[in-house]
């Protein structure tokens, strides 16, 4: 198996994965981002419902050397934000792995380097990754965690974690309980009542 060597592999292409690949790229450190599903920010894309903006102003939430375009909103909707992230990686030349599952993470004795154990799911093979630095941010979002509900396992009705919700077209005159009362559950809820 070849082993591939480069200076800094980051785990992920999330916000802060790509904001720390640019700033590498801007300084000419070389790195390689290894993103286990198809597209960058894909809990943005695939997992975030249609009304979703950033809850702090644009002026706040920028990812380094690269602002907002002035047209854009002050809370920016999510996709405004995902055509920013577009703009980005395609500004800074940022190098990103698809479908590529990192499997395992060690130094190396013999090299006192990263080896990363990967496997790449668009061409079926198992690949080998060597780095001096390694990044890994998976982020607190990147798995659906529904906690254990008495009586959730017998409950007749449709049940659903934030991360499947898109829009209430779906649900529409229908009764429903929006439970947590963070970022998620209050513009669900205010989507909802509208």
């Amino acid at each position: 198996m070849q082993i591939i060597e480069v200076p800094v592999v980051i785990v992920g292409a999330g916000p802060a994965r790509i904001a720390t690949a640019g700033c590498l790229n801007k300084l000419r450190i070389s790195n390689i981002v290894l993103e286990r599903d198809d597209c960058p920010a894909s809990l943005w894309r695939k997992r975030a419902y249609d009304r979703l903006k950033l809850h702090l102003a644009k002026d706040f939430c920028s990812l380094p050397h690269y602002p907002f375009p002035s047209d854009f909103p002050k809370f920016v909707p999510r996709i405004d934000f995902l055509r920013y992230i577009d703009s980005y990686v395609t500004h800074f030349g940022i190098a990103i792995n698809y479908n590529c599952s990192v499997d395992s993470a060690f130094i190396d004795q013999s090299s006192r380097k990263w080896r990363l154990l990967v496997t790449n799911n668009s061409f079926g093979a198992d690949e080998i990754y060597e780095a001096e630095f390694l990044v890994v941010a998976s982020g607190e979002n990147s798995e659906e965690y529904i906690p254990n509900i008495q009586g959730l396992e017998i409950y007749q009705g449709e049940s659903m974690h934030c991360s499947k919700y898109l829009d209430g077209r779906e649900i529409y005159k229908k009764n429903v309980l929006v439970v947590g009362c963070g970022n998620s559950g209050m513009e669900i809820a205010y989507d909802l009542s509208n």
